[in-house]
């Protein structure tokens, strides 16, 4: 099926159902059921059955899905079956910890340049990571053909410096900023705001 035919809410789910199958495999199960992750994330046996009929039928009536097969299906089609170079873009508090954060590669991503704009940042390493200016954040970039990129900067600037990132070629980005991202078409973004997940859960409390 072609990408535009799956909807964004399944594609959203397959990387949790992943998430539940690497843990099955390293506890050392070798089958599972729709029923049994759906227990387990918190989603329909008839939900999860239904996102993965978008890609073909991977498991059989009364014998469930192989894990270690399935896994390997969903890491082709969240094409992680691979390792992504990516960008960091600020190194303040939270871009320091991403940094130095080893569960990436693993996982089918690799830092591969860090950028900040602080000259006493400038030069300086963390772990084996040299920090580049942002004035070369363009340059770089586009030399090492990098498409994932991450932004730690402060608002005032997460446009200007995504405007450079999607102009050095970058195709998918993961935002800290707490503000909205305008992108072209053809451009992934995906916002993360402590915030505003803190203020939905809030709607439930007394």
């Amino acid at each position: 099926m072609e990408k535009k035919q799956v909807p964004d809410i399944v594609v959203a789910r397959l990387p949790l159902y992943l998430q539940t199958l690497n843990r099955l495999d390293q506890d050392g199960e070798y089958n599972t059921s729709s029923k049994d992750l759906g227990k387990k994330i918190g989603i329909s046996a008839a939900q999860i059955r239904k996102d993965l009929s978008h890609f073909g039928e991977f498991g059989k009536q009364g014998t469930g899905y192989s894990i270690s097969f399935l896994k390997e299906k969903l890491e082709d089609i969240l094409h992680v079956d691979k390792v992504w170079d990516m960008a960091l873009i600020g190194v303040g508090f939270l871009g320091h910890a991403i940094a130095n954060f080893n569960g990436f590669q693993n996982h089918g991503f690799q830092i591969k340049c860090i950028f900040d704009n602080d000259p006493q940042k400038i030069g300086t390493k963390i772990g084996d990571y040299e920090i580049f200016d942002s004035n070369r954040l363009e340059e770089i970039i586009n030399q090492k053909k990098i498409k994932v990129a991450m932004i730690t900067v402060d608002a005032e600037h997460a446009q200007k410096v995504t405007d450079l990132l999607v102009k050095a070629g970058v195709k998918a980005i993961l935002n800290y900023a707490p503000v909205k991202l305008i992108t072209p078409k053809g451009v992934q973004v995906q916002n993360i705001d402590p915030i505003l997940e803190l203020q939905h859960m809030t709607f439930y409390l007394e």
